[in-house]
């Protein structure tokens, strides 16, 4: 089995705004060390609001009343956090996903998580195109390829590619879908070995990861200096 069939997933529970982007960032970090994808579900401790890296902090600060404010590592506009599932996808160098454009990595994703949804019943499409009502709002309107639900937006995703790696931070707003949180999460993975034909392995956490996201989450996420910079 070729290196891109196997991949590596963890769920890392509910966490704190800054520590959520510090996990992310150092998972970008050792992505080459650790050689494999990884697909990390997770969520939230209390209601939150992540702001794209290059947005505005005084004009996210007037679009949301949700606090904490973060800035993602990744692109993107304001995307609430009070009520929804989220999941980070991060890809080494070596996986044919890294060499993808931006539009085909954000339409391949959203088609992952409509397959995900067919399996549980729900009915999805992908946006043919973009309708735009608030800009700075990643779920005010919508953008191509976004996941849409009964005409609604429900999954939209930011994205990040260096040298080594892609990350993709998405979130799925889905409170009137009658479905579980856990149900979603094993049907990303079922659709996964279905449609690629992937082999997943739970991923761990080792004390020099964990040390890194410590240091991210104290020093640069949790830091107004950080969050509020342009």
């Amino acid at each position: 089995m070729n290196l891109s069939d196997q991949r590596q997933y963890i769920d890392t529970s509910k966490n704190p705004a800054a520590f959520n982007m510090a996990l992310d960032e150092a998972l970008m970090e050792a992505a080459p060390q650790i050689s494999q994808p990884i697909l990390r579900f997770y969520g939230w401790t209390e209601p939150a609001a992540s702001f794209g890296y290059f947005q505005n902090y005084a004009e996210v600060k007037r679009l949301t009343a949700l606090r904490p404010l973060v800035r993602r590592p990744t692109g993107g506009g304001i995307v609430p956090h009070d009520a929804d599932w989220t999941y980070s996808l991060v890809w080494p160098a070596h996986h044919s996903w890294h060499s993808l454009s931006a539009i085909e990595s954000y339409r391949r994703v959203h088609e992952w998580i409509q397959a995900a949804f067919a399996r549980l019943g729900v009915v999805t499409e992908l946006a043919p195109h973009p309708v735009k009502t608030s800009p700075g709002q990643c779920f005010a309107g919508f953008e191509r390829f976004d996941l849409l639900w009964r005409g609604r937006k429900i999954a939209g995703a930011a994205q990040r590619r260096t040298r080594h790696v892609l990350l993709i931070q998405g979130s799925v707003q889905s409170p009137s879908i009658s479905i579980s949180r856990a149900d979603w999460q094993q049907a990303m993975l079922r659709s996964a070995e279905l449609g690629e034909r992937v082999r997943w392995t739970e991923f761990r956490i080792d004390q020099v990861l964990s040390g890194r996201v410590r240091e991210l989450e104290q020093r640069k996420y949790s830091q107004s200096a950080y969050n509020e910079k342009r």
